[in-house]
């Protein structure tokens, strides 16, 4: 029995997901990172185990009936763990985020501008005093009634819902509306309320144009359709919906990225008319600090607002003071280019995380265990240094640091490192070394050690000569002034910076209409999907080939199950309890919903009926359920499967299983995943490929596998360009283009461009000593 005040957290026999029944001891009060490659298991002994069982213990201690609840979400599979203090999970969440959600809001420091402005700031004369929440536009009292708070205004027009006057209404005049039946079904309301849906629309009255695209009426009409290939279709009530209302409550209420993107192309955003995208009422504007409105305020870097605020007067001295404070952490870790109402949607995963680690800085926490995602994401090698200072004040502080890491410049700065290996999946679970940094280079099997204690320089390859370019520019956008770049043409180029410095906004003005551009093919880390019903499998098309497989067995067709029967996403062969989900959504009132296994199917999704039928001795459950190695031998000589598969596997995904939810992918992982979607396709002429930090979330021995396919692409004759920070990658570039040299204002202008050796000699880069290191062989980033 260890006393409570054991030093070690002590994990025993942990089998959650790939772990092999894993036993391993890991010191209280350092910071320890959790590596290996991915898909070995690092983040299910981190977060699925540690994180989930110290949860899990919190969740005991609250109300019965939150504790029923949880019972449904289950512990974590592992034997015991002692010596475990209350935990801290800061991972980098992929909910879809509101346009309300800004960088203010994150860290709290709104609510203390707020507090500023309401306490200690110019009112005109004889206006009352407004509490904090009217310099909110997030509540009733503060937002701008014309825009509700969003700075801009959304309209829509004739000549945008019906972009060929020339068509009739049947004819699919209103581009706006939706497709399939409900398209037909407004027609055929439009039609039974008297209206002409067979008159080109430029012919009707200008009366009636305005009436069917603009109404607020919601006339409830009753509707005899016509009879089509021979089947009865008895009368029913329709309601008519005008286009524009159509259009506005999609883009208001829709959760499908798609459907919000149709709805966009009908409107035009302007801003507000009556607040100027300052978001709030008169009243607060007409409030100023130092000369200027909270809205000027919140529009300022971080960096800047530190240096506008008041100093006079003991109230504004302690609320600045206050301010400033919260501040600090947020320029130290590299993110001080941003402004209070930068929309987090527009934040990467890797800044919203440094936001809340900022945050917890400021917490006054002691004695917990703080588990880290990831932190050095989208961080340029010049903000390593921060982020580890940060982690050591977090130490400092009393708490323990868990972080699961590739960064070999973090995993270097930390106390203790647990190595998972030795490969991804099924090869993977095991934890091969933990101890002191050092103790690793001793462990052979580590993939990690090859990577961490390798100082040989990087492999020399012959610069391509590129046959032609790509002209963008001159662009002026965000903090980009009149910057013109050139990217050669059959080469590799890296695009690199510091955050903020305008990397991502330059390739973005890279498109199909430019000279030289034949096919572009951009691939994000946008998730591919939002629910557990989306899955790698669903995604690549895979999924529609092992349905036919399923379908063409002895069995189903003895049964008479069609292709249709081994979908989740249509009743009649799936578990009608979770909706073919395999999860339920568990509400847990106070804290955010969370997802269990489906109570009927187990996480199976699929009927009783449906999971009798075999193919090679295995259900659809178990087909999904396996890897995508696993799969490539199992489909071996199912050529339409095996092409697929074999895509995922030369981008380094062999570990993650055809049925995993795209809830559980990684920015990086959905990046690849749409990657190899597109190397499937087969080659079309010459491609343009954009890719935006390809190698994050990816261990050094993954990146070495993905560059290796970007550098056969460029062989074959497309073009590739990168956003990138990983040193390594850089180097082994064609060609480098610079930003910098800082983020924000401070950047936003080519500092270098040219072959990595050139942009490594480069005076005032912020890259190239980083660069320069990498070359001479110095390690990774």
């Amino acid at each position: 029995m260890h006393s409570p005040h054991d030093p070690y957290v002590r994990v025993r026999d942990a089998r959650e997901h790939n772990l092999k029944g894993v036993d391993v001891d890991i010191p209280r009060d350092v910071v320890a990172v959790f590596t290996g490659v991915s898909g070995s298991g690092k983040s299910s002994l981190a977060f699925g185990t540690v994180y989930a069982e110290a949860q899990r213990r919190y969740f005991e201690s609250v109300a019965p009936y939150a504790r029923r609840l949880i019972h449904q979400v289950g512990a974590p599979k592992v034997g015991e763990i002692t010596g475990l203090p209350p935990a801290v999970s800061l991972q980098q969440r992929r909910t879809a985020p509101s346009s309300r959600s800004s960088v203010g809001t994150v860290t709290s420091l709104s609510n203390s501008l707020r507090m500023l402005f309401s306490r200690v700031g110019d009112y005109p004369p004889g206006a009352p005093r407004l509490d904090s929440d009217a310099f909110s536009p997030n509540t009733a009292a503060g937002a701008c009634p014309e825009c509700h708070g969003l700075g801009r205004v959304h309209r829509t027009t004739e000549e945008l819902l019906v972009p060929d006057p020339s068509l009739s209404i049947r004819d699919g005049a209103i581009a706006a509306w939706p497709g399939a039946w409900q398209g037909k079904n407004l027609r055929d309301v439009l039609d039974a309320l008297g209206y002409d849906v067979d008159r080109p629309w430029r012919e009707l009255p200008a009366e009636q144009r305005e009436w069917i695209l603009f109404t607020d009426e919601q006339p409830v009409v009753t509707v005899h359709p016509v009879r089509d290939a021979g089947r009865i279709q008895r009368p029913y009530q329709g309601t008519y919906t005008s286009a524009r209302r159509y259009v506005m409550k999609t883009f208001s209420d829709t959760k499908s990225a798609t459907l919000r993107a149709k709805a966009e192309r009908f409107l035009t955003s302007a801003p507000c008319p009556v607040c100027g995208g300052g978001r709030l009422r008169p009243e607060a504007l007409a409030v100023t600090v130092g000369g200027r409105t909270i809205a000027e305020l919140a529009a300022l870097p971080l960096t800047e607002l530190a240096e506008a605020l008041p100093t006079d007067g003991e109230t504004a001295r302690v609320l600045t003071g206050d301010l400033t404070s919260r501040i600090a952490p947020v320029v130290e870790l590299g993110l001080g280019y941003l402004s209070l109402d930068r929309a987090t949607p527009t934040l990467s995963a890797g800044e919203l995380q440094r936001l809340r680690l900022a945050t917890q800085l400021r917490s006054g926490l002691f004695g917990v265990v703080y588990v880290l995602d990831e932190p050095s994401a989208g961080l340029h090698p010049a903000d390593t240094e921060a982020l580890l200072t940060v982690l050591g004040r977090l130490k400092a502080a009393g708490n323990s640091v868990f972080v699961v890491e590739h960064h070999l410049g973090v995993m270097r700065g930390a106390d203790w490192i647990v190595d998972v290996g030795p490969r991804a999946g099924e090869h993977g679970g095991r934890v091969l070394y933990s101890g002191p940094v050092d103790g690793l280079a001793g462990v052979g099997r580590s993939a990690t050690a090859r990577h961490l204690f390798d100082r040989s320089p990087a492999p020399a390859r012959a610069p391509r000569t590129p046959r032609g370019s790509v002209t963008v520019g001159p662009v002026t956008r965000h903090n980009l002034r009149e910057v013109t770049a050139r990217f050669p043409l059959g080469a590799l180029t890296a695009v690199t910076g510091v955050s903020g410095s305008g990397k991502s906004t330059l390739i973005g003005e890279i498109t199909e209409d430019l000279p030289g551009v034949d096919r572009l093919v951009s691939v994000d880390q946008r998730p591919i999907g939002r629910t557990p019903r989306s899955n790698l499998a669903t995604y690549t098309g895979l999924f529609d080939v092992v349905r036919k497989v399923f379908a063409a067995t002895d069995q189903a067709r003895k049964r008479g199950y069609g292709v249709g029967r081994f979908s989740f996403n249509v009743s009649g062969g799936r578990c009608e309890t979770c909706q073919g989900e395999g999860f339920v959504s568990v509400e847990l009132l106070f804290l955010p919903s969370t997802y269990a296994p489906c109570p009927d199917c187990g996480g199976a999704r699929y009927n009783p009926g449906t999971l009798e039928v075999t193919y090679r001795g295995r259900n659809i459950a178990e087909v999904l359920d396996l890897t995508v190695e696993g799969a490539a031998d199992f489909f071996a000589d199912t050529p339409a499967v095996a092409r697929s598969l074999a895509a995922l596997l030369d981008v380094g995904l062999g570990y993650l299983r055809l049925g995993q939810p795209a809830t559980e992918l990684s920015g990086g992982e959905a990046q690849r995943i749409k990657l190899a979607s597109e190397l499937q396709r087969g080659r079309r002429g010459h491609t343009l490929y954009l890719l935006d930090e390809p190698t994050t979330g990816l261990h050094p021995a993954d990146v070495e596998v993905l560059m290796r396919q970007l550098h056969g692409l460029v062989d074959a004759g497309h073009t590739v360009v990168v956003v990138e920070h990983d040193m390594t990658v850089v180097a082994g570039a064609d060609h480098v283009i610079d930003l910098g040299p800082g983020g924000g204002d401070s950047g936003g202008r080519i500092v270098a461009a040219g072959a990595p050796a050139d942009v490594a000699r480069a005076a005032g880069s912020a890259t190239a000593p980083y660069l320069a290191e990498a070359l001479r062989g110095g390690g990774r980033r």
